[in-house]
């Protein structure tokens, strides 16, 4: 087995304005996803949750507000996970919440 990052992108827009019962739907969403693959042992680390804001330290010492302000989605949060190759890893990308939103997920080796 090998360990894959599952790499969260999604649109960055403002959750303020979601109901409370809206943001407990999604949060259970991607909590019984990412119990799916639990249950598979093929979860590593849940990882962790990223806020939205931050800084990009560029070349030359350019820093800049968080790269949400450069691009129309925001590194939410990753998994790692165990799988065979490549493609077993972006099987259990499957059913991503993040990609129900308009986000995406990339799958990455670990190297390790």
């Amino acid at each position: 087995m090998k360990e894959f990052a599952l790499l969260f992108r999604q649109p960055s827009y403002d959750y303020s304005n979601i109901s409370p019962n809206e943001m407990q739907a999604l949060v259970k969403k991607w909590q019984d996803w990412v119990d799916g693959i639990e249950k598979q042992g093929k979860l590593v680390n849940k990882g962790p949750r990223l806020a939205n804001e931050g800084k990009v330290l560029k070349s030359g010492g350019v820093i800049t507000d968080g790269p949400f302000v450069e691009i129309r989605e925001i590194l939410g949060s990753l998994i790692v996970v165990n799988a065979d190759d490549l493609e077993e890893a972006t099987t259990l990308a499957h059913g991503c919440p993040a990609i129900d939103q308009g986000g995406s997920v990339e799958i990455r080796p670990v190297f390790g």
